[in-house]
Formats: structure tokens, C-alpha cells, sequence
């Protein structure tokens, strides 16, 4: 493919670094050199309009979707629904923290959209033969991973303030998770910052108390396709609130996010929920980047 020089220099420094913000015209240049259907960048843009309310959050707006990323034969594939689980072990510490939740699932208008597929092809590219600091309970030897992929759309409105992270300083219980912006309206410019920590900052502490020492990187998301991608069990983060610029009227913010780790073992709270079987409904199976 074209431009997998910059692919590659984007994955040196991430292996390097641990986290990287790749700016959105950067991401949409590699996109474009993997044929896709133009149009659907103007869809994805839009895609955040179908969501439907979060099971636990009343200022989200939530679908989902699970995929393998296999990268002995360089696939990737949806898989069946699950039920989703965090918990405090995890570094997610949250009225929900351990609770059992089922989101919808996304539909082909998200999975078949071409630029959608880049995006993950692009985090497949970029995590594979990373080596982190491995994570409690999770099968370290499987040529497979799980890629948990969250559409999101949080809202504030004059009686409800929307926040990315309630949790505060966390983790997502993964190896490897991608940002991806799509979009936000009547936003201020104060709103959603993220805040890369190192793991020594205490979890569930808000923006307002977390300890800047700690602070690694401060970024924030505003053009589309702004991508942060971070070693999750490396770097915790956290983010500031949503606040609408006319506070009047509700205002949004839509995002991507993909969560990658190993598969579970038996011990893991999420091991009855981890089937890597293809989804039958609206099965779906493309090719990675070649390396």
C-alpha cells in the first residue's frame, strides 16, 4: 500500500513512546492509500445519528461490536454478541464496575463502511508484535485478539452534564486502545481533554483531582479522525466533561473506540463472555494490511 512508511514510522513511536495522537488528515492520508469508497467518509461522520441509549449512563448514547483480529492468517472477523464486563481489578473503578452490561450491537451501516474498515486495519497494522506488560488472567500466547469497537455519543443538555469518563483515572481493561473522533456540536473548546497518566496516579480520581505529576500527555480531539491510541495496561487516562458552548441547547460529542487484548482464561471475569465464534446474523471477515 502507499504510505506504509508513515505507518510504520506511526507504529516506531508508538512502540517507543507507548501513546501516540495521530492528527485526523494524517489518518484520513493512510485511509485514502487503502481504496476506499470516498463517500463513506461522509457517512461515518454521520453514523453517531443511529446510536441508542448506554444500559448505565443516562448522558450516553451506545452500540457496539466484537471482532478477532487474527493475525495468523491477517484477518479480521465480527464475532457474536457478549455481554461486557469491566471490573475494579481492572483499573475500572465505577458504580458499574463489575456489572454485567449488554449494548446494542452495530449494524452494517457501521461495519461495511470502508473507512470503518480502514480504521481497524489500521490499529491491527499498528498493535500487532507489540510487546506490552501483560495483563492478569489473559491467554499471552494466542495468535488472536479480541478488538471491542464502541460508537458513542455523549450529550450534555442544560440539566445533565456529559461526561467521556465518569470513572475518572482508569483503565479498559485492554492491551491496546484507539480514539477515534467523529464529530461534536455546540461543544466548547474547554470540553473533553484527555489526560495520559502514568499507572502511579490513583484510579477514579476526576479531572479536578488528579495529581499533574503524573500527567504524560494532554491532548484533545477536535478535527475529524483524531486518533489516540495508548498501551492501555501501560497508561492510565481520563478526561474532562462535556460543556456546551450554548448552554441553552444540548451538545454532543461522537466517537470511536476500539479496545484490543489477548483472549481471557479461565479465573477472568469476563471469561464466560468471550467466545470468539462469527456472528451469524451479520457475519463479516476482510484482510489486514500486509506487512
Amino acid at each position: 500500500m502507499e504510505n506504509l512508511s508513515l505507518l510504520n514510522n506511526i507504529k516506531e513511536e508508538y512502540q517507543k513512546n507507548r501513546s501516540i495522537f495521530i492528527p485526523g488528515h494524517i489518518i484520513r492520508k493512510i485511509i485514502l492509500s487503502l481504496k476506499v469508497d470516498p463517500a463513506d467518509f461522509t457517512k461515518l461522520e454521520s453514523i453517531s445519528n443511529h446510536l441508542i441509549s448506554d444500559p448505565t449512563l443516562p448522558f450516553r448514547k451506545t452500540k457496539t461490536g466484537r471482532f478477532c483480529f487474527n493475525f495468523k492468517n491477517s484477518t479480521i472477523e465480527r464475532i457474536e454478541f457478549q455481554p461486557f464486563v469491566l471490573s475494579a481489578e481492572e483499573d475500572f473503578v465505577r458504580h458499574d464496575s463489575g456489572k454485567t452490561r449488554c449494548f446494542r450491537g452495530i449494524g452494517d451501516d457501521l461495519q461495511l463502511n470502508t473507512v470503518f474498515q480502514a480504521l481497524m486495519m489500521i490499529k491491527a497494522y499498528l498493535v500487532s508484535d507489540v510487546t506490552v506488560a501483560p495483563r492478569p488472567k489473559l491467554n499471552q500466547d494466542s495468535h488472536q485478539s479480541l478488538c471491542t469497537v464502541f460508537n458513542l455519543r455523549t450529550v450534555t443538555t442544560p440539566i445533565l452534564l456529559g461526561e467521556p469518563s465518569l470513572e475518572g483515572v482508569h483503565s479498559d481493561g485492554a492491551d491496546h486502545t484507539m480514539t477515534i473522533f467523529l464529530g461534536s456540536k455546540n461543544m466548547s473548546s474547554n470540553s473533553a481533554k484527555t489526560f495520559v497518566h502514568d499507572m502511579k496516579q490513583k484510579n477514579g480520581l476526576n479531572h479536578n483531582e488528579i495529581d499533574r505529576s503524573y500527567v504524560l500527555k494532554e491532548i484533545q480531539h477536535k478535527k475529524f479522525l483524531d486518533t489516540l491510541l495508548f498501551v492501555d495496561h501501560e497508561r492510565k487516562h481520563s478526561l474532562t466533561p462535556i460543556f456546551a458552548q450554548d448552554k441553552t441547547k444540548e451538545a454532543t460529542r461522537d466517537m470511536l473506540i476500539m479496545l484490543t487484548r489477548k483472549p481471557v482464561e479461565d479465573g477472568h471475569i469476563s471469561f464466560q463472555y468471550d467466545s470468539f465464534l462469527p456472528h451469524r446474523e451479520i457475519p463479516l471477515t476482510f484482510n489486514m494490511i500486509k506487512q
